[in-house]
């Protein structure tokens, strides 16, 4: 039996995409092995949201041909997408595939045993039109399953390269995106996150159909479904509709991840964002009317070009202010053929990395104040795994409650992928410490104690 590694770098979607390739390898007969083994083929999904991206996809690509000299390397994902000839040029890469067509990668694998060439299967993103089906009908991870709805983008903020290496807006077809919603439900998974490139522009290149819709569509048709997650939507894309839906469903989680990226609003001009401070900080009020208690997450960057210390205050200011609940700060990072790449006043990297140091206190403080707000509750947890930072209790688990907050618990094997009842006994961050109270039972709709 041939043996295969997976490396993943970035996003949900990458993560995702990597499940639905392992699917392909699976079904052709393959082993899945861990990266730090020996591999047939070594299988490296990319980044290249930031320089970081590209630089550590790099390093990843040479341990595996390391690790395997004689292995078939391939490398996929968006800096695959972005600089096949770039990818190709480190010594050892076999075969390169973007951002599409990964159903060839087991043709090309075939081929090169036979031509011992290197095979650039990399197309021009900006002619896919139709979204690329994967299947993907469980996950490595037990216990929550990502659902990709869409892939692509037609924002074109000045600072980002993802549409060139994912393309314009493609939504999945609503009946496709329900059947597989019940085929992971049937598969045991009681949380889906509903994940995309731009996953609340679904249903843009549609007629009479929208992300709300698909929202209520989950809600209403898939049998069992415990949990619905949006792993990310834009402030612009918040419309009323989707607040009706949130506000009406029981299954959509006290948990939205709405990227800021700046809360000045000369910065977000020159970024090229569709809202303003105002209207971000109007959605962000509608929601926590619809869901008392939610917990915002959002994506900043500092440092973009020309950013004043006037500018960064605001942005600063504004995440206190509005009590959102954790950030992921990035330093502008330059990205080739972007606009913002040739901006004027381009900020200097130590002030960058000061303002993210800032900022991520922030995030560290106010993380822990929302966590406080539940010290003494008994909440839902989805035990996802044993905790292992703890080497003095081997009956640790942890898991995330709705409102996404970690939590570690005394608990047992059979509860992960599992709705469990946990008090709430001290909040902290980066997780809290919980006592165990009951298991809930599906069949009979209620809670019962679970026989010690």
């Amino acid at each position: 039996m041939p043996s295969v590694a997976f490396y993943t770098l970035g996003c949900k979607v990458n993560h995702y995409e990597t499940e639905a390739i392992w699917q392909l390898f699976h079904d052709a007969g393959y082993e899945r092995v861990d990266f730090e083994k020996i591999a047939d083929v070594y299988v490296i999904n990319t980044c290249t949201v930031t320089n970081t991206g590209d630089k550590k996809s790099r390093q990843i690509i040479r341990r595996a041909i390391r690790k395997n000299p004689d292995a078939v390397v391939c490398v996929t994902g968006c800096y695959a997408q972005t600089s096949p000839a770039e990818v190709l040029d480190i010594p050892g890469v076999d075969i390169v595939v973007g951002t599409q067509d990964r159903k060839k990668l087991l043709e090309y694998i075939e081929q090169f045993n036979l031509e011992r060439l290197p095979i650039n299967g990399v197309g021009n993103i900006m002619k896919a039109k139709i979204f690329e089906e994967l299947d993907v009908p469980s996950f490595t991870d037990r216990t929550r399953a990502s659902l990709k709805i869409q892939e692509g983008c037609n924002n074109f903020c000045t600072f980002c390269i993802i549409p060139w290496a994912r393309g314009l807006l493609r939504s999945r077809k609503p009946e496709d995106v329900i059947l597989q919603a019940q085929q992971l439900v049937n598969a045991g998974y009681k949380e889906i996150v509903l994940t995309g490139i731009h996953t609340g522009g679904y249903g843009e290149d549609m007629k009479d159909y929208s992300f709300a819709k698909l929202l209520r569509d989950l809600d209403e048709k898939v049998s069992g479904l415990k949990r619905i997650r949006i792993s990310s939507i834009e402030a612009s894309q918040i419309t009323d509709e989707v607040i009706e839906v949130i506000d009406r469903s029981e299954k959509i989680v006290r948990h939205i991840h709405i990227p800021l990226q700046s809360g000045s609003n000369t910065v977000l001009k020159r970024m090229r964002r569709k809202y303003t401070t105002e209207f971000f900080v109007e959605r962000l009020n509608r929601l926590k009317e619809a869901l008392p208690g939610l917990a915002i997450t959002s994506d900043v960057i500092v440092g973009f070009p020309g950013e004043t210390e006037e500018e960064f205050m605001e942005t600063y200011n504004l995440i206190r202010d509005n009590k959102f609940s954790e950030l992921h700060v990035f330093p502008y990072s330059k990205r080739t053929g972007t606009p913002a790449a040739r901006m004027e006043d381009q900020v200097e990297e130590e002030t960058k990395n000061e303002r993210v140091h800032r900022l991520i206190e922030l995030s560290d403080q106010l993380a822990k104040e929302y966590a406080s707000n539940y010290e003494g509750d008994v909440l839902e947890v989805i035990p996802e795994e044993k905790f292992t930072e703890d080497d003095t209790a081997n009956n640790l688990f942890v898991g995330y409650t709705d409102n996404y907050l970690k939590v570690v618990f005394p608990g047992s094997e059979d509860m992960i992928g599992q709705i469990v009842k946990v008090k709430i006994t001290k909040a902290g961050y980066p997780y809290n410490m919980g006592e165990f109270v009951r298991i809930v039972d599906d069949n009979v709709k209620n809670e019962v104690k679970l026989s010690s």
